[in-house]
């Protein structure tokens, strides 16, 4: 009977909306680039290996646990899609040789790893301390919800933000990239950093400020460091693939960031009104997965319907 539960719940999440709209767009895929064929293969293998790894936390932990990463997965793997949106922004504004993205990426990624582990660790301490910790979590999550449905798209030039020139107030930058070197040696000895370096360094800040969203989300489904780090590695993992397959589409999904407005709002009221009704991680699931596949499914349908209007955003 538990092995029959959990296997029905592992088929039910067996990849975010988004991948199976990536299987849905299978054919333009494969009749695609060498480059994004392999991305969407890399996209597919993290997934089935996050997966698998839900299935030994299950084996190990048994079927709640199980869930409680399935739902923490789900949630972060579409928060961290969010990403992309500003992937392709930043590689645009800066004019990102497509070889040397993948070396930004790998870097960016790793960095987060790291990042995320000491925010998490840090939110948990904060959680176990102060009682009412799980309350500002909750209204944060509300008011971000909010923000996600009234800001406006715009375009952005990156060369502007503050973080940009505040970097290269203080620190030597190129004017021209190196080849993937992210700093070069000066003919006068002296060490200047390039722009690709530029780059990494507001892209850590970038995944600094999604992960004020995605770990308090989070925590409003579990407190278990363990599947709260997990989860959020195994989505981060294969954002990377996830970009090169979905960067010159990823303006088709229109409803995507109404649909993380919802999530966000549902789990942030999850976390406000927990001592009066504690909703089930199985229900969670159940309102995540089904917002995410409406969200995808319009936006599939609007996108076949008539052109999409590919002007970026950024919110300052």
């Amino acid at each position: 009977m538990l092995k029959g539960k959990i296997r029905c719940t592992r088929i039910s999440g067996s990849g975010s909306p988004l991948t199976l709209a990536c299987w849905a767009c299978w054919p333009s895929i494969f009749l695609a680039s060498s480059a994004r064929r392999t991305a969407a293969i890399w996209t597919a293998v993290w997934a089935v290996l996050s997966l698998g790894f839900n299935g030994l936390i299950w084996h190990w932990e048994g079927d709640a646990k199980a869930l409680e990463f399935l739902t923490g997965y789900l949630v972060e793997y579409s928060l961290s899609i969010d990403n992309i949106f500003v992937f392709v922004l930043l590689f645009s504004s800066f004019a990102i040789p497509q070889q040397y993205q993948h070396r930004v990426l790998f870097w960016g990624i790793l960095s987060a790893l790291v990042l995320r582990g000491g925010m998490i660790g840090a939110g948990v301490k904060f959680i176990e301390t102060f009682h009412w910790a799980l309350d500002v979590f909750g209204a944060f999550l509300v008011f971000t919800s909010a923000k996600m449905l009234w800001r406006k798209r715009r375009s952005a030039d990156f060369n502007e933000n503050w973080l940009v020139r505040l970097t290269r107030r203080f620190l030597p930058i190129a004017d021209q990239y190196q080849g993937p070197k992210f700093s070069i040696r000066l003919e006068d000895g002296r060490w200047t950093l390039t722009p690709l370096a530029l780059v990494l360094v507001v892209i850590e800040a970038t995944d600094v400020l999604f992960a004020l969203d995605s770990i308090p989300a989070i925590f409003g489904i579990t407190h278990d460091p363990f599947i709260v780090y997990t989860s959020n590695i195994c989505a981060i993992f294969g954002l990377r693939s996830m970009y090169f397959l979905l960067a010159g589409a990823v303006h088709k999904f229109v409803y995507l960031k109404p649909a993380l407005a919802i999530i966000l709002a549902f789990i942030g009221a999850k976390m406000l009104f927990a001592d009066v009704y504690r909703i089930p991680t199985a229900t969670s699931l159940g309102v995540v997965g089904l917002v995410l596949l409406a969200a995808t499914a319009l936006s599939l349908l609007l996108s076949r319907q008539r052109p999409t209007d590919r002007g970026a955003y950024h919110e300052n």
